[in-house]
């Protein structure tokens, strides 16, 4: 009779820790909820001048011919095939001239989804972005509207850009610095990832193993939440590098150089946490090297507390669930 009621102890043991385990996991996905939502599909008007300008995106991102001396595109340092992380894996990149930049090359994957764009915000779309970095002197560094222009008229590019921008009466140009501009947004804006996080967000909690719902919850527990949220996990507003403790770089003051306030000194747009493993080194200036110390790094300076090294393993765990799925077969000669 004892033994029976051991075994009967045992099952009900083992039946309540199951059903405590699964109400504990409902109630993660449930809070992971209110703070993140899956990543929206692309949002493209779906015409045939939309495909074509799409199609003429593609291929400018990776047209050399955009840099002084045909030596770099868009893909050199926002590298797609990367492992789908979109970024040159430099603490900055190089530019066409052979001068280094002063910041980290930011992702692609998931650009759209920003609120603005480059660290300091500087642009508000992409389409304003997309021209930028053609004309700046460090980067791709060519010095006119009209060198670009003839130089894709020199490469064939007239067609594509009468597909894209068919001509009308306010469009009697189709090759313009606007034109361009709208295409490679267009482009940029199909970049959406695909990851494990993705799934359980949309209720398949065997998607996350018990390490990365540990991170998980510690991601949210900890307070990363309060930056890195939204369906990028990231990249909708700007934060004051150093909220906490003061952050060692002083030399580069974000929002402020554009701004020319005081008050926006080391203010950077909040980065994406999507595909974060795989887009080392960290931070606007890369300087952080590796996951873990960008995880101490942001722990001390942003939130003023202290990580256990299971606590920084379990939350790099949780990361790799955001590993970029997404399938894409994109010339990667860069």
């Amino acid at each position: 009779m004892s033994k029976l009621l051991f075994s009967l102890f045992l099952h009900f043991v083992f039946v309540t820790s199951v059903a405590i385990a699964a109400t504990e996991n409902t109630k993660l996905l449930d809070t992971a909820r209110t703070y993140f939502s899956p990543l929206p599909k692309p949002l493209l008007a779906q015409n045939q001048n939309t495909q074509a300008r799409i199609a003429l995106g593609k291929k400018l991102y990776f047209e050399t011919a955009l840099s002084i001396n045909n030596s770099q595109s868009c893909n050199t340092c926002h590298r797609l095939g990367n492992g789908g992380a979109g970024v040159d894996n430099l603490k900055t990149s190089i530019g066409a001239l052979g001068k280094l930049g002063t910041r980290n090359a930011p992702s692609t994957w998931n650009s759209s989804l920003h609120f603005a764009q480059f660290w300091d915000a500087r642009a508000k779309t992409l389409v304003e972005q997309a021209t930028l970095p053609i004309f700046n002197p460090a980067e791709m560094a060519m010095t006119s509207p009209e060198q670009v222009i003839l130089r894709l008229e020199g490469k064939g590019y007239t067609k594509l850009f009468a597909q894209a921008f068919p001509a009308s009466a306010e469009n009697t140009k189709q090759i313009t610095m606007e034109n361009l501009a709208i295409a490679l947004a267009d482009f940029q804006r199909t970049l959406i990832s695909q990851d494990r996080f993705e799934q359980y967000l949309k209720g398949d909690e065997t998607a996350l193993n018990t390490q990365e719902k540990s991170g998980l919850k510690l991601f949210i527990e900890k307070g990363c939440v309060a930056c890195h949220n939204g369906p990028a996990m990231g990249g909708q507003l700007l934060m004051k590098m150093g909220i906490v403790e003061p952050y060692p770089n002083k030399v580069d003051l974000g929002r402020a150089e554009v701004t020319g306030n005081a008050g926006d000194k080391f203010f950077f747009k909040v980065p994406s946490m999507r595909n974060v493993l795989n887009t080392a080194p960290y931070f606007h200036d890369g300087a952080a090297t590796t996951i873990e110390q960008a995880i101490i790094d942001t722990a001390k300076h942003q939130l003023g507390i202290r990580l256990t090294a299971q606590e920084i393993q379990d939350i790099k765990a949780f990361f790799s669930s955001l590993n970029n799925q997404a399938a894409f077969s994109f010339n990667t000669r860069q």
